[in-house]
């Protein structure tokens, strides 16, 4: 049996092929991040600078909002509020937490993608401002 006729083999090379383009998307991602100074806070959020992801076909109930952070990164965003304390401070009851994302290669490519998109549209953006 030849590699050409292996089935094991076929699916170690699109695994590889997979892994490779995964790679190849955090290199332009990150790239792409390093390129905006200043990064963008993310609206509305008090303490956090991110780009917000459409998740496309990963997105779902059960999963937050996603962004790529200041360090090329994918995250879920998470805000909540928190009004067991009585001293009425909103930024003190705002608890707003980023949860770097565990993705196998597969989600990671189509996520990435995203988030490149979402980059290049930013810098666009601002862009047409200046």
């Amino acid at each position: 049996m030849t590699a050409d006729t292996d089935p094991l083999a076929r699916k170690a090379h699109a695994d590889l092929v997979i892994d490779r383009t995964a790679q190849q998307l955090r290199d332009i991602l990150h790239a792409a991040v390093g390129s905006l100074n200043p990064f963008p806070p993310y609206p509305g959020s008090f303490f956090n600078y991110a780009i917000e992801v459409e998740p496309g076909i990963l997105g779902g109930p059960n999963r937050g909002c996603i962004v790529v952070g200041q360090d090329g990164e994918l995250y879920e965003l998470i805000m909540r509020m928190d009004f067991s304390g009585d001293d009425g401070d909103p930024v003190g009851m705002r608890d707003e937490e980023m949860r770097k994302l565990e993705l196998l290669p597969h989600e990671y490519i189509v996520l990435a993608h995203q988030a490149i998109k979402a980059v290049v549209e930013h810098q666009l953006e601002l862009q047409e401002k200046a």
